[in-house]
């Protein structure tokens, strides 16, 4: 095991030197003439703490025996004067007394102040004190210190070998506190996945149910499945959607004509109800067979008060939240941009006409406009009303207007879809290029870019100029038109110099409904800006070293992590689960911007942002493959995720980062 972690202690005087120090000493601590423990203890006056603990101010007894252990604390650098002030001296308000004394020292309210002088001489004694055995001008001590050692810098030849059970024959702890996280099944986790309602005390109010509300094509869907992958992956719910739309499609076939969503039409409507009860009766057994503090999406138009009431009451004896979510879009651009994309999209029109197939849903959201009630805060007397029931009510993704909400996920929950729009975007991921440290096969470190990744970096500013700033998909109008386009890196050395060669030319933008609100606005094409959030995953002590050498210096930790990417955390180092509560903030930054934008960050951070966008499980994600010199473009819809990859440089080396395996467990990548 390790020795104890030596620490450098400073000249007195300077502000890190008072660290640890008791109150006198550190209060009264100034450079100065060193007192002797002689001096100090003849100084003393009669019967304070200095004359009667003056035996261990002494560092050798007069018959030239060796110290005592106090005056072996004082060759360590540390007064044992002072130590003995420390432990005598208690602070009463605001002021230090002797141990035995009743009160500050008080006699300081005498009118005479004599007290108040032999305060003072006695604080002049703890400045002595303080001062014994300081270094002399311009050394410095070291200090035998328990606790953790800094972590390992050495070079690769230097052996990495150390104990990660620190406290061992250091500090007597036999009953020590759990670890945050300490009783979960996982294997090093964090906080946010161990936040888990017990189950034996978990109560109702602990699960959620939300209601989507709105009439069709009005990004209800898009909502839902957007909080379905968040809550998910960065928040460790357990989360469904129940779709009412699905349930009618495998109930009732996929296509049914417009007429037969017709309020008047009596066989459509009872179908309609029957597949909401089927929808509900699923819901309910799901929520009720766990205590998991688990959320359920309930996907439908609920067009009026009266269908919102039935859900509701079919929902009480559950007595879990429940929060209703309205979408309302008044812009017929963003309706019908929405028909075309999502509503032809779903299987109720597959193999049919396109324009037929269009003219048929328009007829269809006619039906439901007819009878369309939007949630309404009524009078608080009012008992038939919904101001007492928790709603959001989202228009135009501009508007939030929100009733009734409390608790941390509900109001992660407005937060998330605050920062949600109708508008298509398109985000390019790409991994710095090949560094210095790729090449010797190491992981982390703070490298620049090797020759090679330099030609990776310029055949990006090309690529930047003739695809991400001109829209050739037509997603944001005429196709071949040139766009607004975003730039972010990591702070780290490797991608900012991936990125220094794209260009960044100033071009006139004119967005409708923001704050200008269609004037003319300056806009720096691909402005870099830099996420520490995206820095890649830290591998503490293995910073530095190449997976051989993991493998041979810390056998078991390797083999720990090859069980469990996803929670393992290198030690003093990060986890992939650590990198998703850093990502939380960037994702919601991405949903909310609507240009296209270039990622250059790390595998770790890349493997994260992939996965969630494609909706893939969090367990999946440190496997996922992100090559080197390649750039990833998604593009997020309804109902998937396109993908397109552009190789933009043949590696001729490998990256180092394919690990060992260990009992066939898959690799890196």
């Amino acid at each position: 095991r390790p020795k104890k972690n030596t620490k450098e202690v400073p000249q007195r005087g300077a502000p890190s030197a008072r660290i640890g120090r008791s109150p006198p000493a550190r209060a009264m601590e100034q450079d100065g003439p060193a007192v002797s423990a002689d001096r100090l203890a003849a100084k003393a006056p009669p019967g304070s703490n200095h004359h009667r603990h003056n035996h261990h101010c002494r560092l050798g007894n007069d018959d030239g025996a060796p110290p005592t252990v106090a005056a072996a604390d004082a060759t360590n650098g540390v007064s044992a004067a002072a130590t003995a002030v420390a432990a005598d001296e208690a602070p009463v308000g605001g002021r230090w007394h002797a141990a035995g004394e009743s009160g500050p020292r008080a006699a300081d309210s005498t009118e005479d102040g004599t007290a108040k002088k032999k305060y003072a001489a006695h604080r002049q004694d703890d400045d002595a004190a303080a001062v014994i055995n300081q270094p002399p001008e311009g050394e410095v001590r070291r200090l035998d210190l328990p606790g953790p050692p800094p972590p390992l810098r050495a070079t690769s030849s230097t052996p990495r070998k150390t104990s990660f059970d620190l406290t061992e024959g250091v500090i007597d702890n036999p009953v020590p506190q759990m670890p945050p996280g300490g009783t979960s099944p996982r294997d090093n986790p964090v906080l946010l996945d161990v936040a888990e309602s017990n189950a034996e005390f978990a109560t109702a109010s602990d699960k959620l149910v939300i209601i989507m509300v709105g009439l069709p094509a009005r990004g209800k869907t898009l909502i839902a499945r957007k909080l379905l992958r968040y809550l998910g992956f960065f928040q460790a719910v357990n989360v469904r959607v129940f779709n009412m739309g699905d349930y009618r499609r495998r109930m009732y076939g996929a296509y049914q004509q417009s007429t037969w969503f017709d309020p008047a039409h009596r066989e459509g409507a009872e179908a309609r109800q029957q597949c909401a009860d089927v929808a509900l009766d699923d819901l309910i057994a799901w929520v009720d067979a766990g205590n998991d503090g688990r959320v359920a999406i309930l996907d439908g138009t609920h067009s009026t008060l009266d269908k919102r009431r039935y859900a509701l009451s079919r929902l009480d004896p559950l007595e879990c939240k429940v929060i209703m979510v309205e979408s309302i879009c008044r812009d017929d651009e963003v309706v019908e941009r929405n028909i075309r994309s999502c509503g032809l999209k779903a299987s109720d029109y597959e193999g049919r006409d396109p324009e037929a197939s269009i003219r048929d849903f328009r007829e269809r959201v006619r039906y439901y406009e007819s009878i369309y009630e939007t949630i309404e805060e009524s009078d608080e007397s009012d008992e038939s009303g919904e101001s007492a029931r928790s709603w959001i009510k989202i228009v135009d993704c501009k508007k939030f207007i929100i009733n009734n909400i409390r608790g941390f996920m509900p109001s992660r929950l407005v937060q998330f879809i605050s920062h949600l729009h109708f508008q298509n975007h398109v985000f390019y991921l790409a991994r710095h290029g090949q560094s210095e440290y790729n090449v010797k096969g190491k992981i982390g470190g703070d490298s620049g870019l090797s020759p090679e990744g330099d030609r990776f970096a310029q055949a990006l500013a090309d690529f930047v100029d003739e695809e991400i700033c001109v829209d050739k998909d037509g997603l944001y109008g005429p196709r071949g038109r040139r766009v607004p386009a975003r730039l972010w890196t990591s702070t780290m050395r490797r991608t900012r110099e991936t990125a220094r060669y794209i260009r960044h030319p100033k071009i006139a933008i004119a967005y409708q409904g923001d704050d200008v609100d269609g004037r003319s606005q300056a806009w720096v094409q691909m402005r870099p800006r830099a996420w520490q959030n995206l820095d890649e995953l830290f591998a503490g002590v293995c910073d530095g070293m190449t997976y051989d050498e993991i493998k041979e210096h810390f056998p078991e930790e390797f083999a720990r992590r090859q069980k469990n990417k996803l929670a393992y955390r290198y030690p003093r180092g990060e986890s992939y689960l650590d990198l998703i509560h850093r990502l939380d903030p960037i994702v919601h930054e991405m949903e909310r911007h609507r240009e296209p934008l270039l990622i250059i960050a790390h595998q770790g951070i890349l493997r994260l942002i992939y996965a969630y966008y494609l909706g893939l499980p969090r367990e999946r994600a440190p496997y996922v493959s992100i090559p080197i010199h390649t750039v990833i473009k998604l593009t997020p819809l309804v109902y998937e995720c396109r993908e397109e990859r552009f190789e933009l440089l043949k590696t001729t080396h490998d990256d180092g980062q394919a690990e060992p395996l260990v009992n066939s467990d898959p690799p890196s990548h």
